[in-house]
């Protein structure tokens, strides 16, 4: 039965992982509250999961981590010759995801696909090839959201799987409509492979007011070691090359106030070389660094040995500044996190900042790639000036509103679905 832009829909999310803190899973969180609230079902394909077991399959060779997925990805991007033996694997794996997907379509009698970040990034290849052959092959109307690009990643330039990445990361065909976060990513995507794009950004819940300090959290501070005199600056971000963290640890340094730098997530899929150098880096600088990501996640709960796990938002209302010194980012999850919690935030003038995100006029501290003595002073006047960083970050939270708010994506959803089964 052909379903009309009134009914409630299916709608299956596809990825490599919906679990835990990294701007794929939270941004996919929003959007299923918000076609939720609409009246639609969301069901999840990946392999690795956290959503509700009873609207989820797993396979675990779907994420890229899984040791298999992961031996052949590391061989794909470390030549430019490939075998026959990894093509004929390449296809084998392609096959064993087409019907696991066919069975998923089936089973949640999917109307509308949201494939989330597999149509863009190859990070299991045979997973983006055997979607597009179903998309293909059924015709099911498809919204591509894509985070990264693969020419937005220096080192997976070089491979030896071009012939199926210009297939498949990202595919042309007539029932996919493709969504970027930046304005960047829509022209690339255009230039490259002749595709329209919708622009979504990330977006909050600025409708709805930022939760207070609970019973829970309010001990959040002793329990990371934060002493009651000491300035909490937040980085919460993963430990990778490209968050610039050591920008932070030279501005609380040149601060001159004794001070705790709190970094809130692990070094995910990186490695852990960059964290050893943050380490050297904030021992060298004389820095108190905390390294907190066994302290956090994406809900409450407890520790293996007993300790308090308190969720990211737990952390915000405790910390006196945010910094955000990023040298590349997709769109900016933690820039709009610090505004809906109402903090003053130092962030890097990164590219996508400054052309989608800068214009719209926040006020915030900003530099260029390296600390000057204005950044170091601009942030102390936040620091010691109360009501001037109260007025600041009201300004800011009313903008984020007009901009960057749930009803931002609500309006985008109503012609997406529009474009997909019409209008009444």
């Amino acid at each position: 039965m052909v379903k009309s832009l009134g009914s409630s829909l299916n709608i299956g999310f596809i990825s490599f992982r919906f679990q835990g803190t990294d701007g794929v899973s939270l941004e996919t969180s929003k959007w299923a509250e918000v076609l939720e609230e609409m009246g639609h079902k969301c069901y999840y394909f990946s392999g690795l999961s956290d959503r509700p077991p009873e609207r989820s399959m797993v396979v675990e060779k779907a994420h890229f981590l899984e040791p298999e997925i992961r031996e052949y990805y590391y061989g794909f991007f470390d030549s430019t010759k490939r075998t026959r033996g990894e093509t004929q694997w390449i296809h084998s794996k392609r096959e064993f995801f087409k019907e696991h997907l066919y069975s998923f379509i089936n089973e949640f009698e999917i109307d509308l696909l949201i494939p989330q970040n597999v149509l863009s990034f190859p990070l299991n290849i045979s997973l983006s090839m055997a979607l597009v052959e179903i998309i293909a092959e059924t015709s099911l109307p498809t919204i591509a959201h894509h985070h990264d690009f693969t020419w937005e990643r220096t080192p997976l330039l070089v491979n030896s799987i071009w012939d199926y990445i210009i297939m498949a990361v990202p595919p042309n065909l007539p029932s996919i409509q493709h969504v970027v976060i930046n304005s960047s990513a829509s022209y690339q995507l255009a230039r490259r492979v002749g595709v329209s794009s919708i622009i979504i950004p990330n977006v909050m819940d600025f409708e709805n007011p930022a939760p207070e300090t609970d019973e829970y959290s309010s001990d959040l501070r002793a329990a990371l070691g934060i002493e009651p005199d000491e300035l909490f600056i937040l980085q919460p971000t993963r430990v990778v090359q490209r968050k610039g963290i050591e920008y932070a640890i030279e501005l609380v340094k040149r601060l001159g106030r004794k001070a705790r730098l709190v970094i809130s997530h692990a070094s995910g899929d990186d490695g852990m070389e960059y964290e050893e150098r943050v380490r050297d880096f904030a021992e060298l600088m004389g820095v108190r660094a905390i390294f907190s990501s066994e302290r956090f996640g994406e809900n409450r709960g407890l520790s293996k040995d007993g300790k308090k796990i308190f969720s990211l938002s737990d952390a915000y209302p405790h910390a006196d500044l945010v910094t955000y010194p990023s040298l590349i980012e997709g769109f900016g999850n933690a820039f709009l996190e610090a505004l809906y919690y109402k903090k003053p935030i130092v962030v890097n003038n990164y590219a996508i900042y400054a052309t989608d995100i800068r214009p719209k006029g926040f006020k915030v501290i900003e530099f260029d790639n390296y600390i000057t003595e204005k950044t170091v002073q601009d942030t102390l006047r936040i620091l010691d000036d109360p009501a001037y960083q109260a007025e600041m970050c009201s300004f800011n939270y009313a903008l984020a509103l007009r901009h960057f708010s749930y009803n931002v994506l609500r309006s985008q959803f109503h012609v997406l679905l529009a474009n997909a089964f019409g209008t009444n």
